[in-house]
């Protein structure tokens, strides 16, 4: 194939200049190893390429036909070079992250930020799903890499963790007032109490979060009235704020509702482990230029 295309090419060279010497100059080569090549392509193709005479040579309905198809050819190699030229000069690329939309918000757009000032041609597509479809999806290649809650599903991962986060339960003070009240509480009554009396907010059953969080409560023996779920974080904390429940959270999420006295924090009979979140990509698998430029910023030591 090689030797095929460098005979196209000097068919092409000669059709351009309509004569053997001056696709010699053109290509720097000799006007007997044109020659040659034009008739071993000929051969080749068991058919005449080209008309000769004193004044330069002309194609041949033959030779006409496979120039327009072979001009496209090198035409299509030529723009495909110039492409990746660009492409490299202006570190072009395309990313596709998973991501909950929770992890999306408090965690990853801060990344991106900056990453894509320094990076204005990568083009970035996000997925918004749980941790669970964000590991699926990288096991099948539908995603370059996911920020996603540690679990037990990475083994075919390579996982960089970026920051520890701590759940813990918040509501409006206004809220622990009136179900104190409601649930005839005293004022020093137990977490354990104001929990089985409350209205539980938690994220839906199929959160990484929310299994954490079972876990939990079943080690613990706390049991709830009443338990409503939602399918993001950011509704728990709006809820919470308007004094529909005790919501589930992380603290970092809702550091300045906690200091300006908008939420409270519940004293647990036991404190929450805290848990891990990072950046995950698939073992082995090919990491493109753009991927490495991500990974280098979030996650510049080696993987787990």
């Amino acid at each position: 194939m090689e030797q095929n295309l460098n005979l196209y090419h000097i068919f092409v060279t000669v059709a351009r200049c309509r004569n053997i010497s001056g696709a010699a100059r053109a290509l720097y080569i000799s006007q007997p190893a044109i020659s040659k090549a034009i008739s071993r392509l000929e051969q080749n193709l068991n058919t005449t390429l080209f008309l000769r005479s004193s004044r330069g040579v002309k194609l041949t309905e033959a030779g006409e036909l496979l120039y327009r198809q072979v001009e496209s050819a090198f035409y299509a190699i030529s723009q495909g070079e110039q492409q990746l030229k660009k492409m490299q000069e202006l570190g072009m690329g395309h990313l596709s992250i998973g991501a909950s939309s929770t992890l999306c918000k408090y965690v990853l757009l801060p990344y991106l930020r900056t990453f894509t000032e320094e990076n204005p041609h990568i083009q970035i597509s996000i997925s918004c799903q749980s941790t669970w479809q964000t590991v699926q999806e990288l096991e099948n290649g539908s995603v370059d890499i996911g920020l996603i809650g540690e679990n037990d599903r990475m083994d075919k991962l390579s996982f960089y963790p970026v920051q520890e986060i701590e759940d813990i339960f918040v509501c409006a003070g206004s809220y622990l007032s009136n179900l104190k009240e409601r649930a005839g509480l005293s004022a020093s009554a137990s977490v354990r109490d104001i929990l089985a009396a409350s209205t539980l907010m938690l994220l839906d059953k199929g959160n990484i979060t929310r299994q954490y969080m079972d876990k939990y409560l079943a080690l613990e023996g706390i049991e709830t009235a009443q338990t409503l779920e939602v399918t993001s974080m950011d509704l728990l904390i709006d809820f919470a704020r308007i004094g529909l429940g005790i919501a589930c959270v992380i603290r970092s999420f809702v550091s300045g509702e906690l200091e300006q006295g908008k939420l409270i924090s519940l004293p647990l009979p036991a404190a929450i482990p805290r848990r891990r979140i990072g950046f995950a990509v698939l073992k082995n698998a090919p990491v493109s230029p753009a991927l490495q430029k991500l990974l280098d910023r979030v996650a510049p030591e080696r993987p787990e």
